[in-house]
Protein backbone atom coordinates (compact mmCIF):
# COMPACT_ATOMS: atom_id res chain seq x y z
CA UNK A 1 0.00 0.00 0.00
CA UNK A 2 1.42 3.39 -0.87
CA UNK A 3 2.41 6.52 1.47
CA UNK A 4 -0.64 8.80 0.66
CA UNK A 5 0.93 11.45 -1.40
CA UNK A 6 -0.03 14.30 0.56
CA UNK A 7 2.24 12.82 2.88
CA UNK A 8 4.91 12.69 0.81
CA UNK A 9 4.75 15.59 -0.66
CA UNK A 10 4.72 17.44 2.71
CA UNK A 11 7.62 15.64 4.30
CA UNK A 12 9.93 16.31 1.21
CA UNK A 13 9.00 19.62 1.27
CA UNK A 14 9.83 19.64 5.48
CA UNK A 15 13.03 18.07 4.97
CA UNK A 16 14.42 18.25 1.57
CA UNK A 17 14.39 16.08 -1.57
CA UNK A 18 17.08 13.89 0.03
CA UNK A 19 15.94 13.06 3.26
CA UNK A 20 12.23 13.38 2.77
CA UNK A 21 12.82 10.14 -0.18
CA UNK A 22 14.86 8.28 2.65
CA UNK A 23 12.43 8.76 5.30
CA UNK A 24 9.81 7.03 3.30
CA UNK A 25 12.10 4.91 2.20
CA UNK A 26 12.04 3.33 5.69
CA UNK A 27 8.86 3.49 6.11
CA UNK A 28 8.69 0.84 3.36
CA UNK A 29 10.78 -1.43 5.58
CA UNK A 30 10.84 -3.60 7.79
CA UNK A 31 9.86 -2.44 11.55
CA UNK A 32 12.43 -3.47 14.38
CA UNK A 33 10.79 -5.43 17.21
CA UNK A 34 11.48 -4.37 20.85
CA UNK A 35 10.23 -5.68 24.54
CA UNK A 36 11.02 -3.95 27.80
CA UNK A 37 12.06 -6.56 30.66
CA UNK A 38 10.19 -6.14 34.15
CA UNK A 39 12.63 -5.14 36.38
CA UNK A 40 11.24 -7.27 39.44
CA UNK A 41 10.08 -10.34 37.30
CA UNK A 42 12.28 -10.71 34.71
CA UNK A 43 14.29 -13.46 36.34
CA UNK A 44 17.24 -14.82 34.90
CA UNK A 45 16.99 -12.08 32.04
CA UNK A 46 19.87 -13.70 30.02
CA UNK A 47 17.83 -16.69 29.59
CA UNK A 48 14.79 -14.94 28.99
CA UNK A 49 16.31 -12.96 26.10
CA UNK A 50 18.19 -16.12 24.64
CA UNK A 51 14.69 -17.80 24.01
CA UNK A 52 13.20 -14.60 22.39
CA UNK A 53 16.54 -14.59 20.49
CA UNK A 54 17.60 -10.41 21.56
CA UNK A 55 19.67 -8.63 19.07
CA UNK A 56 20.98 -5.65 21.53
CA UNK A 57 19.52 -2.92 23.77
CA UNK A 58 17.35 -0.03 23.09
CA UNK A 59 20.30 2.83 23.50
CA UNK A 60 18.03 4.93 25.47
CA UNK A 61 16.52 2.32 27.85
CA UNK A 62 18.39 0.15 30.42
CA UNK A 63 15.43 -2.27 30.56
CA UNK A 64 14.73 -2.30 26.39
CA UNK A 65 15.86 -4.88 24.07
CA UNK A 66 15.68 -5.16 20.49
CA UNK A 67 14.72 -8.97 19.03
CA UNK A 68 15.79 -10.53 15.54
CA UNK A 69 12.73 -11.20 15.29
CA UNK A 70 9.14 -11.30 16.22
CA UNK A 71 8.59 -14.43 18.21
CA UNK A 72 4.81 -16.26 19.02
CA UNK A 73 4.57 -14.11 22.22
CA UNK A 74 1.28 -15.54 23.10
CA UNK A 75 3.14 -19.21 23.60
CA UNK A 76 5.60 -17.34 26.14
CA UNK A 77 4.29 -17.57 29.73
CA UNK A 78 6.99 -15.33 30.77
CA UNK A 79 4.82 -12.65 28.56
CA UNK A 80 1.75 -13.40 30.35
CA UNK A 81 3.09 -13.55 33.74
CA UNK A 82 4.47 -9.67 33.35
CA UNK A 83 7.62 -10.62 32.79
CA UNK A 84 8.38 -8.20 30.21
CA UNK A 85 6.11 -5.44 27.85
CA UNK A 86 6.27 -5.50 24.35
CA UNK A 87 6.93 -2.23 23.53
CA UNK A 88 7.78 -0.31 20.27
CA UNK A 89 11.59 1.15 21.31
CA UNK A 90 11.18 5.00 20.64
CA UNK A 91 8.43 5.35 22.86
CA UNK A 92 10.82 3.68 25.51
CA UNK A 93 12.63 7.29 26.01
CA UNK A 94 9.86 8.36 27.63
CA UNK A 95 11.10 7.12 30.82
CA UNK A 96 14.19 9.04 30.63
CA UNK A 97 11.96 12.48 30.54
CA UNK A 98 10.34 11.85 33.82
CA UNK A 99 13.09 12.72 36.24
CA UNK A 100 13.14 11.70 39.48
CA UNK A 101 9.42 10.38 40.70
CA UNK A 102 9.87 7.28 43.35
CA UNK A 103 6.86 7.88 45.77
CA UNK A 104 5.32 10.86 43.20
CA UNK A 105 2.28 10.74 41.61
CA UNK A 106 1.91 10.57 37.84
CA UNK A 107 -0.78 11.41 35.71
CA UNK A 108 -0.83 9.68 32.16
CA UNK A 109 -3.59 11.08 30.50
CA UNK A 110 -3.95 8.88 27.52
CA UNK A 111 -2.87 5.67 28.62
CA UNK A 112 -3.91 2.65 26.55
CA UNK A 113 -2.73 -0.18 25.77
CA UNK A 114 -0.10 0.34 28.77
CA UNK A 115 3.26 0.71 27.35
CA UNK A 116 4.16 4.02 28.76
CA UNK A 117 1.96 3.19 32.26
CA UNK A 118 4.02 0.22 33.41
CA UNK A 119 6.86 2.14 32.54
CA UNK A 120 5.95 4.88 34.65
CA UNK A 121 4.54 2.28 37.52
CA UNK A 122 7.79 0.71 37.81
CA UNK A 123 9.73 3.74 38.17
CA UNK A 124 7.87 5.37 40.69
CA UNK A 125 8.05 2.52 43.38
CA UNK A 126 6.04 1.12 45.29
CA UNK A 127 4.71 4.64 47.63
CA UNK A 128 4.37 6.37 44.25
CA UNK A 129 0.94 6.32 42.20
CA UNK A 130 0.05 6.57 38.84
CA UNK A 131 -3.24 7.33 37.45
CA UNK A 132 -3.54 5.52 33.87
CA UNK A 133 -6.73 7.57 31.79
CA UNK A 134 -8.44 5.50 28.70
CA UNK A 135 -11.53 7.67 27.66
CA UNK A 136 -12.57 4.65 25.15
CA UNK A 137 -14.12 2.03 27.96
CA UNK A 138 -13.20 -1.60 25.16
CA UNK A 139 -9.18 0.12 25.26
CA UNK A 140 -9.34 0.83 29.12
CA UNK A 141 -10.17 -2.72 30.04
CA UNK A 142 -7.17 -3.53 28.10
CA UNK A 143 -5.28 -0.98 29.55
CA UNK A 144 -6.39 -2.52 33.25
CA UNK A 145 -5.24 -6.33 32.07
CA UNK A 146 -1.80 -4.97 31.45
CA UNK A 147 -1.55 -2.93 34.54
CA UNK A 148 -2.67 -5.88 36.72
CA UNK A 149 -0.31 -8.44 34.89
CA UNK A 150 2.59 -5.77 35.41
CA UNK A 151 1.45 -6.65 39.16
CA UNK A 152 3.25 -3.53 40.61
CA UNK A 153 -0.23 -2.76 42.55
CA UNK A 154 0.52 1.73 42.20
CA UNK A 155 -1.45 2.21 39.25
CA UNK A 156 -5.17 4.04 39.17
CA UNK A 157 -6.89 3.16 35.63
CA UNK A 158 -9.94 5.70 34.88
CA UNK A 159 -11.75 5.94 32.13
CA UNK A 160 -13.55 9.59 31.30
CA UNK A 161 -12.95 12.90 30.27
CA UNK A 162 -9.31 14.64 30.53
CA UNK A 163 -11.32 17.47 31.63
CA UNK A 164 -12.41 15.22 34.48
CA UNK A 165 -8.47 14.70 35.75
CA UNK A 166 -7.61 18.35 35.31
CA UNK A 167 -10.51 19.19 38.02
CA UNK A 168 -7.93 17.56 40.07
CA UNK A 169 -5.64 20.63 40.12
CA UNK A 170 -2.40 20.61 40.82
CA UNK A 171 -2.77 17.42 42.13
CA UNK A 172 0.41 15.79 40.03
CA UNK A 173 3.75 15.63 39.43
CA UNK A 174 4.30 14.61 36.26
CA UNK A 175 1.66 14.63 33.51
CA UNK A 176 2.41 12.83 30.38
CA UNK A 177 0.11 13.69 27.39
CA UNK A 178 1.09 10.52 24.67
CA UNK A 179 -1.81 12.79 22.19
CA UNK A 180 -3.98 10.81 20.20
CA UNK A 181 -2.76 11.80 16.56
CA UNK A 182 -2.60 11.30 12.95
CA UNK A 183 -0.17 8.14 13.18
CA UNK A 184 2.33 9.04 10.95
CA UNK A 185 4.96 7.52 12.44
CA UNK A 186 3.03 3.80 12.51
CA UNK A 187 3.12 3.74 8.17
CA UNK A 188 5.93 1.35 8.88
CA UNK A 189 4.27 -0.88 11.64
CA UNK A 190 0.64 -0.49 11.13
CA UNK A 191 -0.06 -0.73 6.85
CA UNK A 192 -3.68 0.06 7.74
CA UNK A 193 -3.26 3.49 9.40
CA UNK A 194 -2.13 4.80 5.91
CA UNK A 195 -5.69 4.66 4.49
CA UNK A 196 -6.82 6.41 7.53
CA UNK A 197 -4.43 8.78 7.10
CA UNK A 198 -6.15 12.59 5.57
CA UNK A 199 -4.87 16.43 6.25
CA UNK A 200 -8.53 16.78 7.91
CA UNK A 201 -7.53 14.30 10.14
CA UNK A 202 -4.76 15.86 11.63
CA UNK A 203 -6.42 19.19 11.50
CA UNK A 204 -8.52 17.44 13.72
CA UNK A 205 -5.66 16.19 16.19
CA UNK A 206 -4.67 18.93 16.20
CA UNK A 207 -7.62 20.24 17.59
CA UNK A 208 -8.10 17.76 20.43
CA UNK A 209 -4.15 17.86 21.13
CA UNK A 210 -4.93 21.32 22.24
CA UNK A 211 -7.68 20.49 24.36
CA UNK A 212 -6.00 17.54 26.52
CA UNK A 213 -2.50 19.36 27.06
CA UNK A 214 -4.74 22.78 28.63
CA UNK A 215 -6.40 20.08 31.40
CA UNK A 216 -3.04 18.21 31.65
CA UNK A 217 -2.04 21.73 32.22
CA UNK A 218 -4.45 22.18 35.45
CA UNK A 219 -3.77 19.07 36.74
CA UNK A 220 0.32 19.34 37.24
CA UNK A 221 1.36 20.95 40.28
CA UNK A 222 3.37 24.08 39.70
CA UNK A 223 7.07 22.66 39.80
CA UNK A 224 6.20 19.45 37.87
CA UNK A 225 6.75 18.13 34.89
CA UNK A 226 5.06 18.27 31.32
CA UNK A 227 5.73 15.00 29.10
CA UNK A 228 4.08 15.36 25.51
CA UNK A 229 4.31 12.83 22.72
CA UNK A 230 3.28 11.96 19.60
CA UNK A 231 3.82 8.81 16.99
CA UNK A 232 3.80 11.44 13.78
CA UNK A 233 5.76 13.51 12.22
CA UNK A 234 3.63 16.23 11.67
CA UNK A 235 4.41 19.84 12.64
CA UNK A 236 1.12 21.23 13.66
CA UNK A 237 0.52 18.37 15.90
CA UNK A 238 4.17 18.32 17.50
CA UNK A 239 5.96 21.65 18.07
CA UNK A 240 2.73 23.08 16.66
CA UNK A 241 0.53 22.21 19.90
CA UNK A 242 3.62 23.45 22.40
CA UNK A 243 3.44 26.78 20.80
CA UNK A 244 -0.34 26.83 21.18
CA UNK A 245 -0.03 25.28 25.37
CA UNK A 246 2.55 28.36 25.21
CA UNK A 247 0.59 31.49 23.74
CA UNK A 248 -1.98 30.67 26.58
CA UNK A 249 0.78 30.14 29.56
CA UNK A 250 3.46 32.08 28.45
CA UNK A 251 5.92 32.18 30.96
CA UNK A 252 4.66 29.80 33.58
CA UNK A 253 6.48 26.93 31.55
CA UNK A 254 10.29 27.10 32.37
CA UNK A 255 12.90 24.79 31.08
CA UNK A 256 13.52 21.04 32.74
CA UNK A 257 16.65 19.14 33.57
CA UNK A 258 16.72 16.57 30.85
CA UNK A 259 19.84 14.06 30.38
CA UNK A 260 21.65 13.88 27.27
CA UNK A 261 21.39 12.01 24.50
CA UNK A 262 24.14 10.22 22.88
CA UNK A 263 24.68 11.64 18.84
CA UNK A 264 24.83 7.64 17.91
CA UNK A 265 21.66 7.90 18.61
CA UNK A 266 20.37 9.48 15.32
CA UNK A 267 17.88 11.32 18.01
CA UNK A 268 16.71 15.18 16.25
CA UNK A 269 16.84 17.33 19.34
CA UNK A 270 15.45 20.76 19.14
CA UNK A 271 13.78 23.76 21.25
CA UNK A 272 9.98 25.51 21.34
CA UNK A 273 10.39 27.97 24.01
CA UNK A 274 11.25 26.04 27.37
CA UNK A 275 10.40 23.06 26.00
CA UNK A 276 13.09 20.75 24.71
CA UNK A 277 12.03 18.34 21.77
CA UNK A 278 12.91 14.78 20.29
CA UNK A 279 11.89 13.55 17.25
CA UNK A 280 12.62 9.91 15.84
CA UNK A 281 13.15 9.10 12.47
CA UNK A 282 13.23 5.77 10.96
CA UNK A 283 15.84 6.18 8.79
CA UNK A 284 17.88 7.99 11.56
CA UNK A 285 17.08 5.84 14.77
CA UNK A 286 16.51 2.30 15.44
CA UNK A 287 12.51 3.03 15.87
CA UNK A 288 9.08 3.81 14.32
CA UNK A 289 8.34 7.94 14.28
CA UNK A 290 8.02 9.29 17.34
CA UNK A 291 8.08 12.68 19.13
CA UNK A 292 8.69 13.72 22.47
CA UNK A 293 8.82 16.84 24.11
CA UNK A 294 9.04 18.32 28.02
CA UNK A 295 9.33 20.89 30.48
CA UNK A 296 7.98 22.50 33.79
CA UNK A 297 5.56 24.08 35.12
CA UNK A 298 7.39 27.18 36.64
CA UNK A 299 7.46 26.33 41.24
CA UNK A 300 6.11 30.13 41.87
CA UNK A 301 3.15 30.19 39.09
CA UNK A 302 0.67 30.33 42.04
CA UNK A 303 -2.66 28.06 41.81
CA UNK A 304 -3.40 26.11 44.43
CA UNK A 305 -4.30 21.42 44.61
CA UNK A 306 -7.91 20.88 44.41
CA UNK A 307 -9.55 17.91 44.88
CA UNK A 308 -13.45 17.67 43.33
CA UNK A 309 -15.65 16.58 46.06
CA UNK A 310 -16.63 12.32 46.05
CA UNK A 311 -20.30 12.17 44.86
CA UNK A 312 -20.13 8.60 46.79
CA UNK A 313 -18.77 6.75 49.32
CA UNK A 314 -17.30 3.72 47.61
CA UNK A 315 -14.27 2.51 50.47
CA UNK A 316 -16.27 0.42 52.90
CA UNK A 317 -13.86 -0.89 56.02
CA UNK A 318 -13.13 -4.47 56.49
CA UNK A 319 -13.41 -6.10 60.19
CA UNK A 320 -10.09 -7.21 61.77
CA UNK A 321 -10.82 -10.90 61.02
CA UNK A 322 -10.99 -10.23 57.34
CA UNK A 323 -7.84 -7.56 57.50
CA UNK A 324 -5.75 -10.30 59.55
CA UNK A 325 -6.88 -12.78 56.66
CA UNK A 326 -5.70 -10.35 54.15
CA UNK A 327 -2.37 -9.45 55.49
CA UNK A 328 -1.62 -13.03 55.54
CA UNK A 329 -1.49 -13.05 51.97
CA UNK A 330 1.41 -9.96 51.51
CA UNK A 331 5.10 -9.89 52.19
CA UNK A 332 4.38 -6.24 53.98
CA UNK A 333 1.50 -6.29 55.60
CA UNK A 334 1.99 -3.07 57.74
CA UNK A 335 2.56 -0.70 54.70
CA UNK A 336 -0.75 -1.63 53.21
CA UNK A 337 -4.31 -0.73 54.13
CA UNK A 338 -7.65 -2.81 52.72
CA UNK A 339 -11.12 -2.26 51.92
CA UNK A 340 -13.98 -3.32 50.44
CA UNK A 341 -15.34 -2.03 47.36
CA UNK A 342 -18.74 -3.51 46.56
CA UNK A 343 -18.41 -7.69 46.99
CA UNK A 344 -14.38 -7.43 46.76
CA UNK A 345 -11.62 -6.76 48.94
CA UNK A 346 -9.01 -4.82 47.92
CA UNK A 347 -5.18 -3.79 48.72
CA UNK A 348 -3.23 -0.34 48.73
CA UNK A 349 -0.21 0.81 49.39
CA UNK A 350 -0.61 3.07 52.43
CA UNK A 351 1.23 5.95 51.08
CA UNK A 352 -1.56 6.64 48.64
CA UNK A 353 -4.40 4.70 49.53
CA UNK A 354 -6.11 8.34 50.47
CA UNK A 355 -5.21 9.52 46.74
CA UNK A 356 -6.38 6.56 45.75
CA UNK A 357 -9.89 6.52 47.71
CA UNK A 358 -10.42 10.69 46.65
CA UNK A 359 -10.22 9.13 43.06
CA UNK A 360 -12.48 6.86 43.30
CA UNK A 361 -15.26 8.73 44.84
CA UNK A 362 -14.98 11.21 42.19
CA UNK A 363 -13.89 9.15 38.88
CA UNK A 364 -14.90 6.03 36.88
CA UNK A 365 -11.77 3.74 38.11
CA UNK A 366 -11.98 0.65 36.52
CA UNK A 367 -9.44 -0.70 38.41
CA UNK A 368 -6.96 0.54 41.26
CA UNK A 369 -4.20 -1.19 44.09
CA UNK A 370 -4.29 -5.03 43.98
CA UNK A 371 -8.03 -7.11 44.26
CA UNK A 372 -7.28 -9.18 46.78
CA UNK A 373 -10.49 -11.60 46.37
CA UNK A 374 -13.69 -12.20 48.42
CA UNK A 375 -13.42 -14.08 52.21
CA UNK A 376 -15.70 -16.55 52.75
CA UNK A 377 -15.95 -18.19 56.25
CA UNK A 378 -12.60 -16.92 57.34
CA UNK A 379 -10.28 -17.86 54.17
CA UNK A 380 -9.84 -15.50 51.00
CA UNK A 381 -11.15 -16.92 47.83
CA UNK A 382 -8.10 -15.01 45.97
CA UNK A 383 -8.84 -12.67 42.92
CA UNK A 384 -7.12 -13.55 39.68
CA UNK A 385 -5.03 -10.15 39.71
CA UNK A 386 -3.38 -11.10 43.10
CA UNK A 387 -1.10 -13.80 41.47
CA UNK A 388 0.66 -11.32 39.36
CA UNK A 389 1.08 -8.96 42.35
CA UNK A 390 4.75 -8.36 43.23
CA UNK A 391 3.88 -8.33 46.81
CA UNK A 392 1.89 -11.41 47.49
CA UNK A 393 3.83 -13.62 50.40
CA UNK A 394 3.97 -17.49 48.26
CA UNK A 395 4.11 -19.11 51.68
CA UNK A 396 0.28 -18.10 52.11
CA UNK A 397 -0.41 -21.38 49.62
CA UNK A 398 1.40 -24.46 47.76
CA UNK A 399 3.38 -23.26 44.30
CA UNK A 400 2.66 -25.34 41.75
CA UNK A 401 6.23 -25.24 39.44
CA UNK A 402 5.05 -26.25 35.67
CA UNK A 403 6.16 -27.11 32.38
CA UNK A 404 6.40 -25.05 29.35
CA UNK A 405 3.31 -27.11 27.60
CA UNK A 406 1.51 -27.27 30.93
CA UNK A 407 1.94 -23.74 31.32
CA UNK A 408 -0.12 -23.18 27.76
CA UNK A 409 -2.60 -25.72 28.62
CA UNK A 410 -3.11 -23.64 31.87
CA UNK A 411 -3.14 -20.60 30.10
CA UNK A 412 -6.09 -21.67 27.97
CA UNK A 413 -7.81 -22.70 31.16
CA UNK A 414 -7.29 -26.40 29.89
CA UNK A 415 -7.34 -29.32 32.80
CA UNK A 416 -4.26 -29.71 34.94
CA UNK A 417 -2.93 -32.79 36.36
CA UNK A 418 -4.03 -33.31 39.73
CA UNK A 419 -0.49 -34.80 41.45
CA UNK A 420 1.14 -31.36 40.24
CA UNK A 421 -0.50 -29.64 42.29
CA UNK A 422 -1.59 -29.92 46.23
CA UNK A 423 -4.54 -30.34 47.42
CA UNK A 424 -6.31 -26.76 48.17
CA UNK A 425 -5.16 -23.34 46.67
CA UNK A 426 -2.61 -23.74 44.56
CA UNK A 427 -0.72 -20.81 42.44
CA UNK A 428 0.75 -21.75 39.43
CA UNK A 429 4.41 -20.64 38.36
CA UNK A 430 6.55 -21.42 35.45
CA UNK A 431 10.24 -20.95 36.15
CA UNK A 432 9.51 -19.07 39.35
CA UNK A 433 6.88 -16.18 37.61
CA UNK A 434 3.09 -16.53 38.56
CA UNK A 435 0.44 -16.89 35.76
CA UNK A 436 -2.79 -17.84 38.17
CA UNK A 437 -4.49 -19.86 41.07
CA UNK A 438 -6.06 -23.24 40.23
CA UNK A 439 -7.57 -25.38 42.93
CA UNK A 440 -7.45 -29.10 43.44
CA UNK A 441 -10.24 -30.73 44.95
CA UNK A 442 -9.38 -34.68 45.15
CA UNK A 443 -8.71 -35.85 41.27
CA UNK A 444 -9.71 -32.70 39.69
CA UNK A 445 -7.97 -29.41 39.42
CA UNK A 446 -10.38 -26.07 39.15
CA UNK A 447 -8.43 -24.07 36.61
CA UNK A 448 -8.91 -20.71 37.75
CA UNK A 449 -7.25 -18.66 34.83
CA UNK A 450 -9.55 -15.63 33.33
CA UNK A 451 -11.82 -16.67 30.48
CA UNK A 452 -11.48 -13.39 29.55
CA UNK A 453 -7.36 -13.58 29.42
CA UNK A 454 -7.19 -17.26 27.91
CA UNK A 455 -5.09 -18.30 24.81
CA UNK A 456 -7.98 -19.09 22.22
CA UNK A 457 -4.97 -19.19 19.51
CA UNK A 458 -3.83 -22.78 17.90
CA UNK A 459 -0.72 -24.42 17.81
CA UNK A 460 2.15 -24.17 20.93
Amino acid sequence: MELPDAFVRRVVRDLGPEEGAALCAALDGVPPVSLRLHPAKCGDAEALLQRAEAAGQVPWCPDGHYLARRPQFTFDPAFHAGAYYVQEASSQFVGRLVGDVVGRRVLDLCAAPGGKTTLYASLVGPDGLVVANEIDRRRASVLADNVRKWGTGNVAVTACEPRALGDFEGWFDVVAVDAPCSGEGMFRKDIASRTEWSENNVRMCAARQEAILTEAWRALKPGGRLIYSTCTFNRDEDEGSLERLLSHVGEAVVEADVPEVETSWGIVCGRVGAFHTYRFYPHRTCGEGFFAAVACKAPDCGGRMRTPKGRRPLFASADKSTVAELERWVEEPASMRFARVADTLYGWVGAQADAVRALSEALPVICSGVAMGQVFKGRLKPDPALAFFMGLDRSALPVAEVGHDEAVDYLRRQELRADALAEGMNLVCREGRALGFAKRIGGRVNNLYPNSLRILKGEK
